[in-house]
């Protein structure tokens, strides 16, 4: 078992879980984080920081489908980040929004 960043994430950013991981395996993108499976040890502390509940186990229903994602992106795509920075102007805006994943990489799509 590992953790994960779910969709929550996109558009929020909060850091809060950084600063307490004991490991370091944040990375940060654009417009979310995402956890390195490979070198996180489950010890869930960074959970109950993250005010949105995006983080959830890779063995919860919705991690599942984020697993992937995390590694792909942790592995190489993004830096490595370990201290707590301010969430992104429009996280407020943002919070409540669901399936972002599908919203977001609609807009992506446009124009392609």
């Amino acid at each position: 078992m590992t953790y994960v960043v779910t969709d929550v994430c996109i558009k929020c950013k909060f850091t809060d879980c950084v600063e307490v991981c004991p490991v370091d395996c944040f990375y940060e993108g654009e417009n979310m984080l995402v956890i390195n499976p490979d070198e996180c040890i489950d010890c869930g502390v960074c959970v109950p920081e993250c005010p949105i509940d995006a983080i959830v186990s890779d063995i919860d229903e919705r991690g599942e489908k984020f697993l992937e994602l995390n590694r792909e992106y942790s592995t190489g795509a993004w830096p490595v980040l370990t201290r707590k920075k301010p969430a992104l102007p429009e996280a407020e805006e943002f919070r409540n929004v669901p399936d972002k994943i599908k919203l977001f990489s609609a807009e992506a799509g446009e124009g392609d």
